[in-house]
């Protein structure tokens, strides 16, 4: 007896059953979990025709297999009712379809750094018919407003707060693809007809929307009669999260065509990285995006030197495609410089006081990071190049750019870089867009967050020195000492004179010591903890003074137990320290919100 049927139906015909509540869930499934960038990443590959896998439907209706169901979230029934198939793998992927096609409303998502945020979906119209642009980069989301802002919200990017200014921008809202004859009704009405846009339309009908209606889903539907052992069993095996499969193992089997063995030469790399405990957590598709960014970068620099035009230059990138893209003689040709760039991206970040993988603010930076130094070898030792490097660095740090899928702008940095440190060229886009607000200062509290990193290790600067042993904090004291980051105001003391805990247990209050030094602070008031400390470490009023302040802060505060006039004046020091780092002002009046949103204290919250 077949216990499964596999056929294929119409995507729109599934998600209008999704709608009625005919396929709903077993209640025994998960939330709906996925993020703005992967709600993006299946939006484009089914604008392309890609496939995005098999959905495993169960049917209902054997009385030995019975769960309680749920409509996919965002369905809104008026009456209960009984569904003809339940969703055992594809949930995340009906539901994100759902919802940004079908409902009309706002989609509650996540971004990069986890933060709930809402957003509306959009195709820009022109990128998606640009062969020079992947579709996945014509998909874009807006906030509620649905506008897109800079310079601390003052001007306004792209605003599609009115269907009119959808036609002018020629931005097509996903929501409006199960509609589209009623956009395409205004929009030409819009536009008065005009033949050009009518075409342009047209064009974009047959290219993008029509593969939403035409898109066919693989579906296999388990019969009821299957017991529910098996039904457990086939849902626990199937419904693994939808991970991809990774690049390294798709080009680990290419290579392999050829008869080279890419794992194995991974064992090589990571026995060349061994050493450096920043590189610790470089995976193996860190280096391959490297190689790529590099191998690309170098085709274009030959392709540019037979006068080949501008515009038909091939862009520098490293995402899935030119990853797949990649040769093997490429590889072979760029492995070692990339394999040497992320091993003197290692050694110029620990002479900037940053000693292991734990307190690394991006491993994602370093990819550009190797790539650049793979460019610039040797040159990189001129110390004007060196500074430029950590400018760019310390800008993509603080400014908070590589936390999320950042192919576009590796693929910038690394031309951009070059020709800034090299030939005195433009400033790079990582450094323009790099913005720090003094309000993120307040928010900074765990190593979870780059930043926090990053001003850890701008305090272990090459003055700064232990509070009992007078020695600096360098590489062999990191270690041999125990350096971690600490309290200044203890919390115990904290608690008991009523400072709130958002403002003792951010990185403020906070500074690098040892842990011998920790434990005679305790949980007393500076103005006693620090009479202890230097009495075990026998310097003078002068010496001790100055040991304090190499940690950014103003000692009379300390011994006058002013937490408010400490607070304030430490974090305008740090402030200080943060602009030096990046070379760029911070100005003082800018607060940030919860996504990492930058604007004036007296603009709206967007």
């Amino acid at each position: 007896m077949e216990t499964f049927d596999s056929t294929k139906r119409s995507l729109f015909e599934i998600l209008r059953d999704v709608h009625r509540g005919k396929i709903q869930l077993p209640d025994f499934q998960r939330g709906w979990i996925w993020d703005d960038n992967r709600i993006k990443g299946i939006l484009a590959s089914v604008a392309k025709s890609f496939p995005i896998g098999a959905v495993m439907l169960l049917e209902t209706g054997n009385e030995n297999v019975r769960f309680k169901t749920k409509p996919v979230e965002g369905v809104k029934l008026d009456n209960e009712v009984k569904p003809d198939l339940l969703i055992l793998d594809g949930q995340q992927r009906l539901t994100s379809l759902y919802q940004t096609i079908v409902t009309n409303e706002i989609v509650t998502t996540r971004n990069e750094r986890n933060y709930e945020i809402k957003r509306w979906y959009y195709i820009d119209m022109i990128k998606a018919m640009d062969v020079n642009y992947d579709l996945e980069e014509a998909i874009i989301s807006l906030n509620e407003k649905k506008q897109i802002t800079e310079d601390f919200g003052r001007r306004i990017v792209l605003d599609l707060t009115k269907k009119e200014f959808e036609f002018e921008n020629l931005m097509y809202p996903v929501c409006m693809i199960d509609e589209y004859s009623v956009w395409r009704r205004e929009f030409n009405e819009y536009w008065q007809y005009d033949r050009e846009k009518s075409m342009f339309w047209d064009k974009f009908e047959a290219t993008i929307i029509n593969n939403f209606h035409q898109y066919m889903l693989p579906v296999i539907i388990l019969k009821k009669e299957n017991p529910k052992e098996a039904v457990c069993q086939v849902f626990e095996k199937v419904n693994t999260g939808g991970v991809s499969l990774n690049v390294f193992e798709l080009l680990t089997a290419t290579f392999a065509a050829e008869e080279f063995d890419l794992k194995t030469d991974w064992q090589k790399i990571k026995n060349a990285f061994k050493n450096f405990k920043l590189l610790s957590r470089v995976s193996n598709t860190d280096v391959i995006q490297a190689i790529t960014l590099l191998a690309t970068y170098n085709y274009r620099l030959n392709r540019a030197k037979q006068n080949v035009s501008v515009e038909e230059l091939p862009a520098v990138s490293c995402k899935r495609k030119d990853i797949l893209n990649l040769s093997l003689q490429d590889y072979k040709n760029y492995r070692d410089p990339v394999v040497q760039g992320f091993i003197k991206a290692s050694k110029i970040l620990f002479e900037n006081h940053i000693y292991t993988a734990r307190d690394l603010p991006y491993n994602t930076q370093l990819i550009p990071m190797a790539a650049i130094l793979a460019v610039l070898g040797d040159k990189i030792d001129n110390i004007g190049y060196k500074n430029k490097l950590m400018q760019w660095y310390w800008c993509g740090v603080f400014g908070e750019l590589y936390g999320s899928a950042n192919e576009t702008r590796y693929a910038l940095d690394l031309p951009q870089v070059i020709n800034w440190i090299e030939n005195n060229g433009p400033e790079p886009k990582t450094i323009y867009d790099a913005n720090f607000s003094p309000s993120r200062l307040h928010t900074l509290r765990t190593r979870n967050s780059a930043a926090y990193k990053g001003i850890y290790a701008l305090l272990m600067n090459d003055e700064t020195r232990d509070w009992l042993s007078a020695t600096k904090i360098d590489f062999s004291t990191y270690f041999s000492e125990s350096i971690d980051i600490h309290h200044i105001f203890p919390v115990a003391w904290c608690v008991k004179n009523g400072i709130s805990k958002d403002d003792y247990n951010c990185i403020i209050n906070k500074t690098p010591l040892s842990s011998r030094t920790n434990r005679i602070v305790s949980g007393e008031a500076p103005s006693k903890y620090l009479v202890r400390i230097q009495k075990h470490a026998e310097v003078s009023d002068d010496e001790f003074q100055n040991i304090l302040k190499s940690h950014v802060l103003s000692p009379e505060l300390l011994y006058a137990d002013d937490f408010e006039c400490f607070f304030i004046d430490r974090k305008e020091k740090i402030l200080q320290r943060i602009e030096k780092a990046m070379n760029k002002s911070i100005p003082r009046e800018a607060i940030q919100t919860e996504e990492g949103v930058y604007m004036d204290e007296g603009s709206e919250e967007g």
